[in-house]
């Protein structure tokens, strides 16, 4: 007759993981960002020709603009995350840029928990309604959050630029509703209309644009370690 297993036996569930202080969360919820308006990275030599996917939360991302790997780079390095970055250039009359990030194998699972938890945690910040109490804290940095997307989408997303709006085409419907909500949260009505095979998150010029550009331009991710999420 076998023995009864033991407590230490048992398979041990899994834990969640505790949740982001806000200065981490600000950091790793723009980067979560920033991925969602990337492209995933090319397909090698014969593997057949794909069409361009926005990326997730692989080791790797592209970038067609160097403001937004620069970006990355400077919020990965203060995650602690090392990234390596390789730049190629191509066309003919009219020549373009790549920039690949790639964040080592071994630092791989760091990276991808770090991300995954901060687009989810900050998700939830500002897509969730008002909160009776919040604390000072969450008062001040669900703003800032909201700031952040915008900012990783300025800087990553399609520019849809018109005379009486600021927009941004985007291809991931959930960060479109984050960035409908985070103007919210910045005091800026935006819209939100389907493009061709894409979504168009826009303000009004004037007023709108100027709160907007003036609230990215604010980096609070910047200096000592706060407290947890309440």
């Amino acid at each position: 007759m076998a023995p009864e297993p033991t407590l230490l036996d048992r398979p041990r569930l899994p834990t969640t993981p505790p949740p982001l202080d806000w200065l981490t969360l600000a950091d790793a919820f723009e980067v979560a960002c920033l991925l969602r308006c990337a492209s995933a990275p090319a397909a090698p030599a014969g593997a057949g020709r794909r069409p361009p996917a926005p990326a997730r939360i692989g080791q790797a991302a592209e970038f067609n603009r160097e403001d937004a790997a620069h970006r990355m780079r400077q919020l990965l390095a203060r995650l602690e995350i090392p990234v390596g970055h390789e730049v190629t250039t191509g066309g003919l009359r009219r020549r373009f840029e790549l920039h690949r990030l790639q964040v080592p194998r071994e630092h791989g699972a760091t990276y991808a928990t770090l991300v995954e938890i901060g687009w989810r945690q900050g998700r939830r910040e500002l897509l969730g309604g008002p909160m009776a109490g919040a604390s000072t804290a969450r008062r001040v940095w669900r703003p800032r959050l909201a700031a952040a997307a915008w900012r990783a989408a300025l800087l990553a997303g399609g520019r849809h630029v018109r005379r009486h709006i600021l927009g941004i085409r985007l291809t991931d419907r959930e960060l479109a509703a984050v960035l409908v909500r985070g103007a919210a949260l910045l005091e800026v009505p935006a819209l939100l209309r389907p493009g061709a095979g894409c979504y168009v998150v826009s303000v009004a010029d004037g007023s709108d644009r100027d709160r907007i550009l003036q609230s990215v331009t604010l980096d609070p991710a910047t200096g000592p370690g706060v407290t947890a999420v309440d």
